[in-house]
């Protein structure tokens, strides 16, 4: 066999080999969609549970992402954190303020959506609730550190989260003495607020998932190659 002919019959072997590949990786996660989606449509279904009993959970290390739960307090307005987001494709900020709860323990609620121009608690003053409240919502854990390298780190100086971290949220709203933080955070239900701002019920809890028609497209990518290769290599090593 000439050596063109076998570099030419390793090339297709490799390419289908890698399309193969390609195909297997996207059925794997393929799996673990359906199975995070199982899994959140599950938990959404649960009964509230106060944010004691989460906890609870947590140190168990249960699953409480996406658990309906409440809690009571007093938010502190002037700490808010404010991580940059888009809504029904208007791009702006959820709005992470501290929750006071009665034990003096606190927890960082997203109280939900504003936009860019509404970033000021000045521009939305009637949103900014006083007194003691009980917030009903979805447990979300808090990650431990940045979803991937290319995520920019997160802007102190102009209070901007490109990713929740807990621990960062907590240092610049309380510094080095802050009180005891629940290591979680709420996302706040649908229920208005006054003014209409933030506007809560953003947590996401559907998922596009097209993995299988990526892996089917794969699949089919190497069997043409497949056979278009061998198609074409057999010809070569015919006429020789």
């Amino acid at each position: 066999m000439k050596l063109s002919n076998l570099i030419l019959m390793v090339a297709i072997a490799l390419g289908v080999v890698f399309l193969a590949g390609l195909g297997t990786w996207q059925m794997k996660r393929l799996a673990w969609k359906e199975g995070l989606i199982e899994r959140v449509q599950k938990n959404l279904t649960e009964p509230p549970l106060p944010l004691s009993q989460i906890e609870t959970m947590l140190t168990k290390n249960e699953d409480i992402e996406y658990r309906p739960v409440w809690v009571t307090g007093r938010f502190n307005h002037g700490l808010e954190q404010h991580y940059f987001a888009t809504f029904k494709g208007q791009p702006g900020y959820f709005v992470y303020t501290p929750l006071t709860r009665p034990s003096r323990q606190v927890i960082f609620v997203n109280r939900g959506f504003v936009p860019l121009t509404k970033k000021a608690t000045t521009d939305r003053v009637a949103g900014q609730v006083a007194g003691e409240i009980r917030i009903s919502g979805l447990a979300r854990s808090a990650p431990l550190q940045k979803p991937n390298r290319f995520v920019p780190d997160n802007d102190f100086e102009k209070n901007v989260y490109h990713w929740k971290s807990l621990s960062q949220m907590t240092e610049r709203a309380y510094g080095k003495d802050s009180p005891s933080i629940a290591q979680l955070f709420v996302d706040a239900d649908s229920t208005p607020n006054p003014g209409k701002l933030p506007r809560g019920g953003v947590t996401r809890i559907t998922f596009p998932n097209s993995h299988l028609q990526y892996a089917l497209t794969w699949f089919g990518l190497a069997g043409a190659l497949l056979i278009v290769g061998g198609y074409f290599l057999s010809g070569r090593l015919k006429s020789q």
